[in-house]
């Protein structure tokens, strides 16, 4: 078993940043591909970035890149997802998701979910 706790979520005006965290406990952590996903109401949970397990491989949402980037930390057994530039259209509820594979786009890949954060970004 993995636990995985977000933090870090808020409200922030438009061209704001927030960096959200997840930490995680249970298993080694470096077995794990990491990701972000997020859903606004009514909408599908959709991957918004992912990193790899040795964090030399990222992978990103086309409407995040360049604004949004995750990193993790071995030390920390954390990872992290600094979002700048945020948009009304952020507005979600972010979590948290790892995978014994690799990166995966489909949320049915991963093993393991966090509680989820709510990230609202008002314009």
């Amino acid at each position: 078993q993995v636990q995985l706790v977000e933090s870090g979520g808020g409200l922030v005006q438009a061209g704001g940043s927030l960096r959200l965290s997840c930490a995680a406990s249970g298993r080694t952590f470096n077995n794990y591909a990491m990701a972000w996903f997020r859903q606004a109401p009514g909408k599908e949970r959709e991957f918004v970035a992912g990193i790899s397990r040795s964090g030399g491989s990222t992978s990103y949402l086309g409407s995040v890149k360049g604004r949004f980037t995750i990193s993790r930390d071995s030390a920390k057994d954390t990872v992290y997802l600094q979002m700048n530039s945020l948009k009304p259209e952020d507005t979600a509820v972010y979590y948290c998701a790892a995978n014994l594979g690799g990166v995966q786009y489909a949320r049915e890949a991963y093993d393991y979910w966090g509680q989820g954060t709510q990230v609202t970004v008002s314009s």
